[in-house]
């Protein structure tokens, strides 16, 4: 009998052996998905109670994988908070018309106050329409022709122009790159105006957020909004109260979006009179970081970091009687690859040559604030950090025949991932949307902006087909909705073989000879050299 078996093992093939292997890895996944995102951890909320439970759980399972302890105080580095929560019923907004007349906005209804910034207690400003809102001398780009900002409230729709290479789009569309360019031409303020078109969320869903706190690292050094006094978001379908009496309209503006055309800039004959009563507290919060220790001599003092954020948005207002917003793709998953990734490099026979550091980031959803915070102090030298792989909300929810790389043709990091996928036999592609700014809305952003080169990676699909339908009616009705749990649609087959990419990403480069760079027609190779200015924002 043990040598029928004996023959029958040797008689499975590498790819029965492969799916074997990866029925467990996907078993595995699946089972750190369910200890994060079950209903016990109340969505891991950053400073929450259940995020510090979370952050014990990765902690455990970092030692468990024979990882060596990287954070302050173990595998634990503690983040301060400066938290905020408006309290509406002492705050408003009120349209001023240019007869005197004041229109009131109805919170929540009309428009929101946006807590990232610390808002000043009341505001009376003009406004001005300047269209994507962008000012950018070597593309050509000048949205603020033309007009007066200083002292004023920038009107802007918050998309960029479809001239800009995606990655492009990204980075000038980010609150950051936006307040810098208003700051610096006087401004005092902000509304946005999203393209209904392009909305991850749709109003009526985002606007139930409002009442949760929103959260800035208590080192105001890295406070990347200082001196914005004002924030709204404007509801797409209540935009034209802005645009009255301007011989214009919202529609107008979104057609010349749309036929990817300039739009116009004008003063808007309203001011904006603003007040705004906050409830101000701190809280702490854990990033977890770990090493696999590398095994070359020289290489291994230097850092590949594999990361992915922890948090997710908590307990928040119900949708169809459901308070916990459980986060099981939204990034239980990613952090779940993590975990399985660190366990298989452990356990493989030859270590890589350099070290490899797992990071579970506190505050994505607040505003990539967790790793922010360690990009800026690493527990590691920084400029020991040679790449990172980062994991958010990588969506298995069909076979993984096609990978989503974010980031891909900006570094020879893009030569890499090329070489794993194919050697599993999967494609590789670009992002197919870059309108939705992914580049810049997860943790591999905040490594960038220090000039370290990084990917991120999702399960790909090519415009209009079955592949994009699922992916976009996931995220109509799951994203940031309290049905991202464990009562969902996921296809184990494509974690588990996320999982191997992930892996072996990781290993490549780890092993490679050289340090990875950036390309040099690459527009963020500009922070590597400001990063060896020591000029770094």
């Amino acid at each position: 009998m043990r040598r029928i078996l004996t023959i029958a093992v040797l008689l499975l093939s590498p790819a029965a052996l492969m799916v074997r292997g990866g029925e467990e890895t996907s078993k595995r996944w699946w089972a750190h998905v369910q200890a994060l995102a079950n209903d016990g951890m109340e969505g891991r909320n950053t400073g929450s109670p259940a995020h510090k439970r979370a952050a014990d759980y990765v902690a455990a399972q970092f030692q468990k994988a024979g990882l060596e302890p990287a954070g302050t105080l173990g595998y634990i580095q503690g983040v301060q908070f400066k938290t905020r929560r408006i309290i509406e019923s002492g705050s408003s907004l009120t349209l001023v018309r240019s007869d005197g007349k004041p229109e009131p906005l109805t919170l929540g209804d009309d428009a929101n106050i946006g807590l990232r910034v610390d808002p000043a207690s009341s505001v009376e400003a003009p406004l001005v329409f300047v269209g994507y809102g962008l000012n950018i001398p070597e593309r050509n780009i000048n949205d603020f022709g033309g007009v007066n900002l200083k002292g004023a409230i920038v009107v802007y729709l918050a998309a960029t122009p479809k001239s800009l290479p995606g990655p492009l789009q990204a980075h000038f569309g980010s609150n950051a790159e936006r307040w810098r360019m208003y700051k610096a031409v006087g401004a005092v303020g902000t509304i946005s105006i999203a393209n209904p078109k392009s909305m991850d969320i749709p109003w009526a869903r985002a606007t139930l957020a409002r009442l949760q706190p929103s959260m800035a690292l208590a080192d105001l050094s890295l406070d990347e909004a200082l001196g914005q006094q004002i924030s709204v978001t404007m509801n797409p379908a209540r935009a034209d109260k802005l645009f009255m009496g301007s011989g214009h309209t919202f529609a107008e503006m979104l057609a010349h979006a749309d036929a990817g055309e300039p739009m116009p800039s004008f003063a808007l004959p309203s001011k904006l009179r603003a007040t705004v009563r906050v409830e101000r507290t701190e809280v702490a919060s854990q990033n977890v970081a770990g090493i696999l220790r590398g095994a070359d001599p020289q290489r291994r003092n230097e850092y590949v970091v594999v990361s992915a954020h922890l948090d997710h948005l908590g307990v928040g207002e119900p949708i169809n009687g459901d308070r916990i917003y459980n986060g099981a793709m939204d990034n239980a998953s990613g952090i779940a690859a993590m975990l399985e990734v660190a366990n298989a490099l452990h356990d493989a026979p030859e270590k890589p040559a350099r070290s490899i550091l797992f990071l579970a980031v506190t505050a994505e959803e607040k505003g990539l604030l967790g790793s922010v915070y360690y990009a800026a102090h690493p527990t590691v030298p920084r400029n020991a950090l040679v790449a990172n792989v980062n994991t958010d909300m990588f969506l298995p929810l069909f076979p993984l025949k096609t990978l989503m790389v974010l980031g891909l043709d900006e570094s020879d990091l893009g030569e890499d991932i090329r070489a794993t996928a194919g050697k599993l036999g999967i494609g590789v592609q670009a992002d197919p949307e870059p309108q939705r700014n992914r580049f810049v809305r997860s943790d591999q952003y905040s490594f960038i902006k220090m000039g370290i080169p990084a990917l991120a990676m999702k399960v790909g699909y090519e415009p209009g087909s079955p592949e994009a339908a699922i992916a976009a009616k996931w995220t109509a009705e799951r994203y940031h909705a309290p049905s991202d749990d464990l009562n969902q649609p996921i296809d184990m087959s494509a974690a588990g073989t996320y999982v191997e990419v992930v892996r072996d990403l990781a290993a490549r480069i780890a092993n490679r000879a050289d340090k990875p760079k950036w390309n040099n027609a690459s527009f963020f190779k500009r922070f590597a050299l400001m990063n060896a200015a020591g000029s770094v924002r």
